[in-house]
């Protein structure tokens, strides 16, 4: 099967000539893990049967959180966790998006931006989220950043999945939200974490690359809100963008004469298209999703705060085994009332040889 590592390893030397002034370390360091990954330059070990004796060689992984064959059973292991965590109650998944005019600068400072985008969208909805007209609590929220559209364009948005009530200010109380249809206002929302981000880029000296138009009154801030059921649903969904870059090698299809396909199912129309695009672009649409070093694209927020952990655990006890409702309209609100190994033989390491 065609994989990412064949284009870096036939295409990559002539990629890193060209561009070696501009790399970023990290895209150097991505690409050497990837083209590495499961041959001789990492090691490898060998397993031998008990029964039959038989030998198998395996090569070791990169481990690289942006390679294509290594991050599976880290995203399953991450999903398992987090539903245990979920409170039984409704949720929605809220979307954060960036307009395109950030893009730019979100490229040119990811560290910076990206942490802005993730914390002004958290603060946002935790400040609405704590007026009495809406809520009056605070919710827990699981927050993952996502760069990537399908066809690995740069498209910087933030997916939250929040709890539909939240934890009452004195700890006593679990408070269901004061209208049944929605957590907060949406038009509300996006023009309260349009103002963060502008603050906060304000703050770090980046206003001035952004272009005008961003802060116009008749731009739009994009923030999806929608109905989030039990919330398992859309932890599996997030679970796909945790451990993952923006392609999987499934999606290869060709990789001829210097040009790579692709292909990636349209979100409008629902419908399969290809990419056909020269080995330098697919390269380049790889790496600028390469989060900076040491960035936390997953983050929790609210009582899924991990300073918060004995109020998360205050509000599992006032929810009791009461079992999530299928939507928001029905969920139940306990504000108080208002004052008036394989089997066979057993495969064990006999040898570890040394990396190359």
């Amino acid at each position: 099967m065609l994989e990412v590592a064949d284009v870096f390893r036939e295409a990559g030397p002539a990629y890193r000539d060209s561009f070696a002034l501009r790399m970023p370390a990290s895209h150097g360091k991505v690409m050497r893990a990837i083209e590495g990954c499961r041959t001789a330059v990492f090691g490898g070990h060998v397993l031998a049967c008990d029964r039959c004796h038989a030998k198998q060689y395996a090569y070791h992984s990169c481990r690289n959180r942006h390679c294509p064959k290594c991050q599976g059973q880290q995203g399953q292991r991450w999903l398992e966790t987090q539903q245990a965590r979920l409170l039984p109650v409704p949720y929605y998944l809220l979307t954060f998006t960036l307009p395109s005019e950030l893009r730019a600068v979100a490229r040119s400072h990811q560290k910076i931006v990206y942490g802005i985008l993730m914390t002004a969208a958290a603060e946002a909805l935790a400040e609405l989220a704590s007026n009495p007209r809406y809520l009056g609590a605070r919710p827990g929220m699981v927050a993952v950043l996502h760069t990537w559209t399908r066809a690995m364009l740069h498209h910087p948005h933030a997916h939250f999945l929040v709890t539909a009530g939240g934890l009452s200010s004195d700890g006593e109380h679990w408070l269901a939200p004061r209208n049944p249809r929605f957590l907060v206002p949406g038009y509300a929302l996006s023009v309260l974490f349009r103002a963060k981000v502008r603050d906060a880029l304000k703050k770090a000296h980046l206003f001035d690359g952004v272009p005008a138009t961003a802060w116009a009154k008749n731009k739009k801030w994009v923030v999806h809100v929608q109905h989030a059921g039990t919330g398992e649903k859309a932890l599996a969904y997030l679970a796909r963008y945790v451990f993952r870059i923006a392609i999987t090698n499934s999606r290869l299809e060709r990789f001829e004469n210097g040009r790579v396909t692709f292909r990636y199912r349209d979100n409008r129309t629902g419908q399969t298209k290809h990419c056909t695009t020269t080995a330098s672009d697919f390269i380049a649409r790889f790496l600028q999703h390469v989060l900076p070093r040491n960035f936390t694209k997953v983050r929790h927020y609210g009582l899924y705060s991990p300073s918060r952990k004995a109020k998360l655990e205050r509000a599992r006890i006032l929810l009791g085994a009461r079992r999530a409702e299928p939507s928001p309209q029905k969920a139940v609100s306990t504000r108080p009332a208002p004052p008036s190994p394989p089997s066979g033989g057993g495969a064990r390491t006999v040898s570890q040889p040394q990396p190359a």
